[in-house]
């Protein structure tokens, strides 16, 4: 079943929206997805750094 999640503080960069939520047990996550299509890159981080830093290096492969 998917996670239903509020994100909050979202921002693009590039082709990838790093957002900021809560998961299931409370603790915040941050995650890096990109919206290209058939890209498929979406991760999640316990740092907002470390969700930054994957979208400003990500590079899709599926062009």
């Amino acid at each position: 079943m998917p996670a239903n999640r509020r994100f909050r503080q979202v921002i693009r960069i590039g082709p990838v929206q790093v957002g900021t939520a809560y998961d299931g047990r409370g603790r915040e996550r941050h995650t890096a997805a990109c919206t290209a299509p058939r890209c498929g890159f979406s991760t999640d981080y316990d740092s907002r750094a470390a969700a930054e830093l994957a979208a400003r290096t990500h590079r899709c492969s599926a062009r």
